[in-house]
């Protein structure tokens, strides 16, 4: 169940926690999250580790840090600052409760762009000067 229309806009995805799991992964509007508990609380990211895609759902989480198991990137689960190297960082999305329940906050998908409209931001971003 999605409920639309939530802050801002976003979607809100209830967490279903799978029985005696404290991270799993879901998937919505055809993008992976991951969710973990830490000290109780329910944090919401990205699925896919910033470096290279890995599945942060089934990384190693130690006081409050998650380790991504293909190429060992740390991330801060409260901040998403990633301690293995400068220039990455995991993006967190809101927890909110409705009807006691959480549910992740999740901002609408992008419009698919063309093929045109990727390869001319290609071409702004590190193309030759014209």
């Amino acid at each position: 169940m999605t409920v639309p229309n939530g802050p801002g806009g976003s979607s809100l995805v209830p967490l279903d926690r799978p029985p005696g799991r404290t991270q799993w992964a879901f998937s919505h509007a055809g993008r992976s999250f991951a969710v973990f508990e830490v000290s109780g609380d329910l944090i919401v990211t990205d699925g896919a580790c910033p470096h290279n895609g890995g599945p942060l759902a089934e990384g190693l989480v130690r006081d409050g840090v998650v380790t991504c198991p293909w190429h060992w990137y740390s991330y801060e689960l409260a901040t998403g600052r990633c301690r293995t190297a400068a220039g990455y960082s995991l993006r967190r999305y809101p927890v909110v409760m409705v009807d006691g329940r959480p549910h992740a906050s999740l901002p609408p998908p992008s419009p698919p762009r063309s093929w045109s409209q990727i390869l001319r931001g290609h071409a702004r971003q590190g193309g030759p000067a014209a």
